[in-house]
């Protein structure tokens, strides 16, 4: 028997692994992934995540593999506008050493993190599938695809939008998804593409954006979609990210080849109305989903993994009570509303700046974060009746 099993091992999950870890506690981590997977993804810390990575003794590493002052190249039906950093300015001081931004991969955070886990004895189990579970006054049983069982003291589902653990729960994931407000992904090489640059190409009728992955030869491309006769998005393939960036980059000569990842993103915003029940718990994207404009989701999850890890230890080691573990939802679940408000509305707002000459993703990050979001404060008052409390960002 573990104290914790973790179902699902990207960043919430792996932060919260290594919290538990580091304090003595007997931790397991699952995911049904069959190997690590190397796609940018999630490719923006803020300087709180950054702060939690660094107590877990990460951030250093994370900084010295991403970008901290990305230069947003952008341009406007072919033209060159301007280059703006959006955190010129920002940078460590003694009381604030991670006050920018770092862009780096989603598959480098999850490595250096996995690294980390190892050093407290755990390894990732890849390929293990969890089937389903059942909970009592002792524990939880979880059961393997394979037919093996696992039995812990307490489960944590950090397993993404399509969550197991959320289904087996039967909680609801309330909210919408908007099918016709996407985007295609996908991690390319670009022969001729300055990589000192976020590349942000927008045309009246669309747009395609190319940001160097640190450690690779690959641009993280997101575009909008091509569509069919009917109106349709298209799936993801080489060719059509090569026929968006001609039509959007106006650019001759430049090849892309070489996609490694491709994918597409929909307008989500929804969440749970509960993320414990009983001796299981949901973190991250399994708990809320949202619009990606600031950059927060990968964050809200980490932040989520650092508020339950602590709180599980010392409820494992009997210096606190259920209460403690209760304030878990108390406190994260009025971030993630306020989140899914905040990014719904920066998402609006970049889709309507981008129409004009100038204006790129940074509209987002420079006013998507307050101060508040890295400390304590009131969420506004669209946030449910249910959640007007003050709220603890950690």
């Amino acid at each position: 028997m573990t104290d914790v099993l973790i179902v699902g091992a990207g960043p919430t999950g792996l932060t919260l692994a290594c919290d538990i870890a580091r304090r003595g506690v007997a931790v397991r981590i699952i995911d049904k992934s069959p190997a690590h997977h190397r796609e940018s993804r999630g490719k923006t810390l803020h300087p709180r995540s950054l702060e939690i990575l660094e107590d877990l003794g990460v951030a250093h590493r994370i900084v010295a593999g991403g970008t901290t002052h990305q230069v947003f190249r952008k341009y406007f039906d072919g033209a060159h506008v301007s280059d703006i950093d959006p955190f010129a300015g920002d940078g460590p001081t003694p009381d604030a050493p991670f006050d920018s931004a770092v862009f780096i991969g989603q598959w480098r955070i999850e490595e250096i993190l996995r690294h980390r886990l190892s050093e407290f004895g755990v390894q990732v189990e890849l390929g293990t599938e969890m089937a389903g579970f059942t909970q009592d006054a002792e524990g939880v049983t979880a059961m393997l695809t394979d037919g093996r069982t696992v039995k812990a003291t307490y489960l944590v589902g950090c397993d993404g939008g399509h969550s197991a653990v959320r289904g087996t729960l039967g909680v609801p994931f309330e909210g919408r998804t908007e099918d016709m407000q996407s985007m295609v992904c996908g991690d390319v090489e670009a022969e001729g593409l300055d990589r000192d640059f976020w590349h942000q190409r927008f045309t009246p009728a669309g747009a395609i954006m190319l940001w160097p992955v640190p450690g690779t030869r690959s641009f993280q491309l997101q575009a909008s979609p091509e569509r069919d006769e009917f109106g349709e998005p298209m799936p993801p393939t080489l060719d059509g990210f090569q026929r968006l960036f001609d039509r959007h980059a106006k650019v001759a000569g430049v090849r892309l080849r070489n996609a490694t990842w491709r994918s597409t993103w929909r307008v989500n915003v929804r969440m749970v109305e509960q993320s414990r029940l009983g001796r299981v718990f949901l973190a991250g994207d399994a708990a809320h989903v949202h619009p990606i404009a600031g950059g927060l989701g990968m964050n809200t999850g980490i932040q989520d993994a650092y508020n339950l890890g602590w709180k599980l230890a010392l409820a494992l080691t009997h210096q606190a009570g259920s209460a403690l573990l209760d304030t878990y939802e108390e406190e994260r679940l009025p971030i993630a509303a306020w989140t899914l408000q905040l990014t719904t509305e920066r998402l609006e707002h970049v889709l309507a700046a981008i129409k004009e000459p100038g204006n790129g993703t940074e509209v987002t990050l420079t006013t998507a974060v307050p101060q508040g979001y890295r400390r304590i404060c009131s969420p506004p008052r669209a946030v449910p009746p249910r959640w007007q409390v003050r709220i603890r960002a950690v």
